[in-house]
């Protein structure tokens, strides 16, 4: 990707996540890059092209951070454990204003069949190992996406609140919450 593409998408996620959708605008967004307006133009249709590539773009982000140090021959609970601090570093550290703010979900997005691939391709890791602990019999079986709704996400909500100062975790309270969202998702007999 471009230095000056890259610039445009940063500047974009910082402004949405301070202006919000109805606050933006192109001329901001080239201010905000140090680049000429048109210059948006070589890389982006026009601002719902944009807003889509910020979408994948920012989800490329997540995934790469989420599964940082995470190896296949890791034992399941050890990887569950790594992308699950890895969440709760991400939203701690305000790596991704736009995630940390609750407004990554109402970016617009394409809802295609090619989104969907790209998006599979990107959490691949942890499809596999969802699809690892149900065919060891060790998670539930349940779809992946409510696996990680249960198991991983806890880590993002949690950590916002952490970090606003109305919830303090104490590294005690952070081993029983991932322990305790690792329950959540095990089988029990």
């Amino acid at each position: 990707m471009s230095d000056k593409k890259e610039r445009i998408l940063q500047a974009t996620e910082k402004l949405l996540a301070q202006y919000g959708f109805h606050g933006l605008s192109m001329q901001m967004v080239a201010k905000e890059a140090k680049v000429a307006a048109g210059t948006i133009y070589r890389y982006f249709e026009d601002k719902d092209d944009l807003l889509y590539q910020l979408h994948d773009h920012i989800l490329g982000y997540v995934a790469n951070k989420l599964t940082a140090n995470v190896c296949d021959d890791m034992p399941l609970k050890q990887q569950f454990r790594t992308m699950w601090l890895n969440i709760w570093d991400m939203a701690c550290h305000s790596d991704a204003p736009l995630i940390n703010r609750g407004q990554f979900e109402n970016l617009p997005r394409r809802n295609s069949p090619e989104q969907r691939q790209l998006e599979k391709r990107m959490f691949a890791k942890v499809d596999t190992m969802f699809d690892q602990g149900k065919a060891d019999g060790q998670f539930k079986d349940l779809d992946n996406e409510i696996l990680s709704v249960l198991g991983l996400e806890p880590s993002a909500c949690l950590a916002r609140k952490h970090v606003r100062g109305v919830v303090t975790v104490s590294d005690e309270a952070l081993e029983a919450t991932i322990d305790a969202c690792w329950d959540a998702i095990t089988k029990h007999k």
